[in-house]
């Protein structure tokens, strides 16, 4: 059984304490918390512990705060030469303190305190400085996800400005859409199916074979109704800046 201690108390680090608890390959020894009560609900009281110092000892620490504060955490744990990791998707693995070995435990996922997520399909991107200490993360990773990847730095920087594309952006679009349902009374729950059924094609298609709609069939009549219908200029812009994006592609077909 692999020991490993958590240093966080954030989303990331309440669904890796679910998940671990899941399986009986690991053991979360520790649980590193400022608050203790933040993390109660979770994991048995005594576990938890808001002092460095009395951090115990484990076969892998897990860092998963912020990214502007993992410098400053791993120069606070009081040991060294043990197998150290964050969970960032944009923070090099040089900003851990090369007091101890280093590495990345990167689970590619959105998450939301009150959200549930299948763990067993969160893909998981590792790295780390050496052979053994890779296979230490790729059986702790296995233990909770199907779908485990080693991932180097700058595949990692890609994958998060990516995801940042997939997730965060197209997100923001859906914000936009709920304000003009709103602001026309129309109830969003009618683009739900839609937006269910674009998420699902790429599973059997690339995303620019799924692409449809006015930019991509080029209907120069509906995006000049679109644009002169929107009076919000941030939609306006955005919706001239993707349809020339979608339009750029076609015409690289």
């Amino acid at each position: 059984m692999i020991r490993i201690t958590l240093i966080g108390s954030g989303n990331v680090a309440q669904h890796l304490i679910k998940a671990f608890t899941n399986t009986e390959l690991v053991e979360i020894v520790q649980v590193y918390s400022r608050k203790k009560e933040t993390l109660a609900s979770l994991i048995e009281f005594d576990k938890i512990t808001n002092d460095f110092e009395e951090l115990k000892e484990a076969d892998l620490y897990i860092i998963a705060v912020s990214d502007k504060a993992i410098s400053d955490v791993s120069a606070q744990l009081p040991f060294q030469n043990r197998i150290v990791v964050h969970t960032s998707g944009a923070a090099s693995l040089d900003v851990l303190d090369a007091k101890n070995r280093k590495g990345v435990f990167y689970p590619l996922q959105t998450f939301s305190k009150n959200k549930e997520i299948d763990f067993s399909t969160v893909p998981l991107c590792l790295e780390a400085e050496n052979t053994f200490d890779f296979r230490i993360l790729e059986t702790v990773a296995k233990t909770i996800s199907t779908a485990v990847f080693p991932i180097n730095s700058d595949q990692r920087k890609a994958l998060h400005v990516a995801a940042v594309f997939v997730n965060n952006f197209s997100n923001h679009l859906y914000q936009i859409g709920h304000e003009i349902c709103e602001e026309h009374q129309v109830p969003f729950e009618i683009l739900k199916p839609l937006i269910q059924e674009t998420a699902e094609k790429i599973n059997t298609l690339n995303p620019i074979d799924a692409q449809t709609g006015p930019a991509k069939r080029n209907d120069s009549t509906t995006i000049a109704a679109h644009l002169e219908y929107l009076t919000n200029e941030n939609q306006k812009n955005i919706y001239k800046l993707i349809t020339q994006s979608i339009q750029d592609d076609r015409k690289t077909l």
